[in-house]
């Protein structure tokens, strides 16, 4: 919620209370936040009260108080109402209002500042020494979860995962430009890779169900110390990358578990290249059909049991042993043998990998 709101709703609940009137204004002078539409002092009231000294102005209709902060026209809060509650009510108001604002700015500091520790702005000195003043605890096991929507910057979203972790303080939820929502996530001592996981998947039906929208939920290793964070977001990135390339049915991606896609995307390109010419010579894939590829992958999803393709894919047996022996005869892999099923699999890995780097590029 914008300070905005948060201020109107105070004021608002203060005129439910006191039955008197409250408007903020900016150092321009201008409404910020009002409860009602009463005229208000005139410009050179207005100007005089902000070069006194004095923090409080009253006269029998209304009192008038200063709201320090950094700049050197401070913000005012003006209290309509007559009578010997009114400064006091005028008092408590500014305290509150004062709370909020040094409260939000808090806020405001503590995100800047995790961005900054997870795009390693810092030195370790600075970071341990910057943590401490907002009071953030530096030796906590944290892990870092990146969600990416399909839409870029989605604000439901981002307000549904806050909503999700609304009783969490000591969690961290942020974004960088398009970069998807960042969730720093503190672990208790019994938090293992499981549970991250499962937190992972809770993301990914959350949003489906609440924020309308499909998610990729990655997850990093976990972090013993805040000078690892920026490492846990790499990771997370990472984790988040390759599981799109490599695992695209699925959703979430633990950088613990990307499997083969990890030793396939630190391959540099000529290699991958290379070796897609190797197998296939003057072949490609893409000479492959949809049919023929929903069968391979069927197939290979099934650990290379006919059978059961066969009846998930609602075909005769010997209907896949013709598309495979076509596919033999194209190719020079027997997909049905252990050795060349493996073979074919990490070709259609490397060919997936290969298209999404040129197209990044």
């Amino acid at each position: 919620m914008a300070i905005q709101q948060i201020l109107k709703k105070c004021l608002t609940d203060w005129k439910e209370i006191s039955h008197l009137d409250f408007c903020m204004l900016n150092a321009n002078d201008d409404i910020y936040v009002t409860t009602c539409d009463k005229r208000l002092p005139s410009d050179q009231i207005l100007q005089e009260f902000r070069e006194s000294t004095a923090l409080c102005k009253a006269n029998s209709s209304l009192c008038m108080y200063k709201l320090p902060d950094d700049s050197e026209s401070p913000s005012l809060l003006i209290v309509w109402g007559s009578g010997e509650s009114v400064p006091t009510i005028g008092e408590l108001a500014v305290c509150q209002i004062q709370s909020l604002l040094t409260a939000y700015a808090e806020k405001n500091d503590k995100n800047t500042f995790m961005q900054n520790l997870l795009l390693n702005t810092y030195s370790e000195v600075d970071a341990f020494n910057r943590a401490k003043k907002l009071h953030i605890a530096t030796s906590v096991r944290r892990a870092v979860l990146l969600v990416e929507t399909k839409k870029a910057s989605d604000e439901h979203a981002l307000a549904t995962i806050r909503n999700i972790f609304s009783a969490r303080s000591r969690d961290f939820i942020t974004s960088m430009d398009d970069s998807g929502i960042i969730i720093v996530r503190e672990l208790q001592s019994t938090d293992n890779y499981e549970n991250l996981r499962s937190l992972a998947f809770m993301l990914v039906d959350m949003l489906n169900t609440e924020a309308m929208t499909s998610a990729w939920v990655s997850y990093s290793n976990i972090a013993d110390d805040l000078k690892d964070l920026s490492n846990a977001y790499k990771e997370a990135r990472t984790a988040l990358e390759v599981g799109k390339i490599f695992y695209a049915e699925k959703n979430v991606f633990g950088y613990n578990r990307l499997g083969i896609g990890r030793l396939i995307y630190q391959l540099p390109l000529s290699v991958c290249e290379m070796f897609m010419e190797e197998i296939f010579q003057e072949e490609s894939l893409d000479n492959i059909d949809e049919e023929t590829l929903i069968t391979i992958r069927t197939f290979f999803e099934n650990n290379l049991n006919l059978s059961e393709t066969s009846r998930q894919l609602y075909v005769h047996r010997n209907t896949l042993v013709y598309r495979f022996e076509k596919l033999q005869k194209k190719f020079g892999l027997d997909i049905r043998t252990f050795e060349d099923a493996l073979t074919f699999k990490l070709t259609m890995m490397v060919s997936d990998y290969i298209k999404n780097k040129k197209n990044g590029s």
